[in-house]
């Protein structure tokens, strides 16, 4: 089933809402693009990653709330909250140090574009966006679904109106496929700085994609992979692009 933007969900209109202790809550990412012009600069992968947090965690968003806070009061503007490629290297070791206490499970989906069938490189970015968060949810979501409560699917604000439908019908080709009969998917869809999850995983995000890009394992062996459940590669390593 689907909540919020689908099908169906929990009537909150009248009464309050009370989130519940076997609720699930994944937060999404992505990382790289979908340029296949052979660009020496564009990234070799599309990848969506996610830190999972299971149950009521607010403390875990105010720890990150109250780090942002700390940056700001030592100097470090951060109007936009966290995001590690941009991040100076004291303050990812402070983030990652934090996350590391939070212990989310992280897991990671990642396309290999230069083994892209010829088709799907003709298809729209936009159908290609809602493939990969498809192939990561597929399995994801079963996973960590509990027997009874909801799965928030919680992802940074996407740029176009078509980005946020291929969420939705992503989803709905999710919740098709697997037996969820207690449990709802309500995918939320919310700019990223107002969300410490969403940074936890563009964090884990690119730790994995550093160690997948350029061979460089520093962040992931220290912080990310003691909860890292998975990297999914479903097409593959990929080729340098223009091979």
């Amino acid at each position: 089933m689907v909540g919020k933007g689908g099908t169906s969900g929990k009537d909150v209109g009248a009464t309050s809402y009370v989130l519940g202790v076997s609720d699930v809550y994944i937060y999404a990412d992505e990382y790289g693009d979908l340029d296949f012009s052979g660009n020496p600069d564009a990234a070799r992968y599309f990848g969506v990653g996610t830190a999972t947090f299971r149950g009521r965690h607010g403390d875990q968003m105010a720890d990150g709330f109250e780090l942002r806070c700390s940056l700001e009061a030592r100097g470090v503007d951060m109007p936009r909250g966290f995001h590690a490629q941009q991040d100076s290297r004291r303050t990812r070791h402070e983030v990652f140090s934090l996350l590391a206490e939070h212990a989310p499970r992280f897991d990671t989906t990642f396309l290999a574009k230069s083994q892209t069938q010829a088709h799907l490189r003709r298809s729209s970015k936009t159908y290609l966006y809602k493939l990969a968060l498809y192939l990561h949810l597929k399995w994801l979501v079963p996973a960590v679904a509990p027997a009874e409560g909801t799965v928030y699917i919680i992802l940074g604000s996407l740029q176009t109106a078509g980005k946020r439908d291929a969420v939705r019908a992503a989803i709905r080709d999710v919740c098709t496929q697997i037996d969820l009969p207690l449990a709802t998917v309500v995918p939320c869809i919310w700019d990223a700085p107002s969300s410490w999850g969403i940074q936890a995983a563009d964090y884990g995000l690119w730790a994995v994609q550093r160690d997948l890009e350029r061979a460089d394992s520093t962040w992931l062996d220290a912080y990310v992979r003691p909860t890292l459940e998975s990297r999914f590669l479903p097409w593959g390593t990929a080729a340098p692009l223009g091979t």
